[in-house]
């Protein structure tokens, strides 16, 4: 799958389209392909700045984003990769600090192609390849880099000397290529870990203890599980951390819900637990306000798309898609947030995601769903949204676009006396994607 990339600009485009037609156009697993590619390039993964990774089914992508927040908070230059992107390709890449621009980025992807012939590398593995070989060339003080799917296989996974590795929430996801158990997933999750880095994760049911002690021993690493190594909570509106180094007491993340707490205290305990990059107390207190992760219940602006909606309206893009996803969105919609109202759903789905896992937790929460279509995409039919709805009591509609579903809101808000309507667009980032542009709100 080549994420639906496109771009405005004619140089970068070209390399898109001679991307398209030599990869294999589906998800493929495995290192063999990716090294050889590196190889050929004269191993660009070997002269990276200190490599912070981090792999997990949720909240990997926040986790990144919070990393960056605090080394930069302490005048760091950082190199980030990502995945997928929203809007542009070049979101996946940032050098320095900054998105790749469109001319260096369509050299270091023509870079690759050029020497990608009898590889038959994917469209992430050319990817990470000219990142990988922008953060050689550059100079930084330290690189993120975000595992694209599960972490054993995946081709981010040749990083030789990571100095810490992360894992986030553990859900099930991917089944097709990671397994049907959590045990299965965090194995291979954790097969990230790599000698000299410690293994730094999230709370875990006990049932997984002995999956990331292996993990961590065949490595020749050790593991620092929330909760042993370091453990963080939520007291009087402040995010309390503590490790063996001592406490922090920080401001609650800027990015919404509760399971951001996670996120951020993930990002503090890989910070304190490697000393490749030196930060200060200070510059770890201000990540949990300066960090930005779009399409996570961020608050859409009254923009272009949501024009025809009440000037009160609240609106939410979030891309979450998976059961564990679902819980933490929903959980973010208390009565009180809702002043005791519904929210009004916008909702696309891959067909490859588990619906009605994801969709559960809003049962009581939504009162109508308005089903639409993820472009470029197979996606479940309104059909699935339809029986959804009626198992719960509540109306749905199909739309052909973002656009009708927002008028469609805007007349349901309009016959019922709302001034200040409440709304969630979710279900896929690729969805999201569509919606940031639809309303101008381009990440940056």
């Amino acid at each position: 799958m080549a994420d639906h990339a496109v771009s405005d600009d004619p140089q970068v485009q070209a390399q898109l389209d001679r991307l398209w037609s030599l990869s294999p156009g589906a998800d493929i697993l495995g290192l063999e392909r990716i090294t050889r590619l590196l190889g050929r390039l004269g191993d660009p993964h070997r002269a990276l700045p200190p490599v912070f990774h981090v792999a997990g089914t949720n909240g990997k992508g926040s986790t990144c984003a919070f990393l960056r927040a605090a080394m930069e908070a302490d005048g760091k230059s950082v190199h980030v990769f990502t995945s997928p992107h929203l809007v542009r390709f070049n979101e996946r890449i940032r050098v320095a600090g900054q998105l790749i621009e469109d001319a260096p980025l369509a050299g270091y992807l023509a870079r690759v192609l050029d020497i990608a012939e009898g590889v038959n590398a994917s469209f992430f593995e050319v990817t990470t390849a000219a990142a990988f070989l922008a953060f050689a060339e550059q100079a930084a003080d330290a690189c993120i880099v975000e595992v694209g799917l599960g972490g054993r296989l995946d081709a981010t996974n040749v990083i030789v000397d990571p100095v810490v590795c992360g894992v986030a929430q553990l859900g099930i996801d991917h089944q097709a290529f990671l397994g049907d158990t959590l045990a299965q997933i965090a194995a291979e999750k954790a097969g990230i870990a790599k000698a000299g880095a410690p293994l730094v994760t999230q709370r875990y049911p006990e049932s997984l203890f002995p999956v990331m002690e292996a993990a961590a021993e065949k490595a020749g690493t050790r593991w620092i599980g929330q909760g042993d190594g370091w453990d963080a909570a939520t007291y009087r509106d402040r995010l309390h951390y503590r490790d063996a180094h001592g406490r922090l007491d920080t401001p609650l993340p800027r990015l919404a819900g509760a399971h951001q707490v996670q996120n951020a205290a993930l990002a503090f305990a890989m910070l304190r637990h490697q000393e490749a990059v030196s930060l200060s107390e200070a510059a770890i207190k201000a990540a949990p306000l300066w960090a930005q992760w779009p399409a996570r219940l961020q608050r859409l602006d009254h923009g272009p798309l949501l024009a025809p909606l009440p000037a009160g309206t609240s609106a939410w893009l979030d891309g979450g898609h998976n059961a564990g996803a679902g819980e933490a969105i929903a959980a973010y919609f208390t009565a009180e947030r809702l002043e005791g109202g519904k929210l009004h759903l916008i909702i696309g789905m891959l067909a490859n995601k588990d619906i009605d896992a994801f969709l559960a937790p809003f049962a009581g929460v939504v009162g109508h769903i308005h089903a639409l279509p993820v472009p470029g995409h197979d996606h479940h039919a309104p059909a699935r949204f339809a029986a959804i709805a009626d198992r719960w009591g509540i109306g749905c509609t199909a739309h052909d676009a973002p656009e009708a579903a927002i008028s469609a809101v805007a007349a349901s808000a309009a016959a019922d006396g709302e001034t200040a309507p409440k709304l969630l667009i979710g279900g896929s980032l690729y969805l999201a994607g569509q919606i940031l542009r639809l309303n101008a709100q381009l990440p940056d």
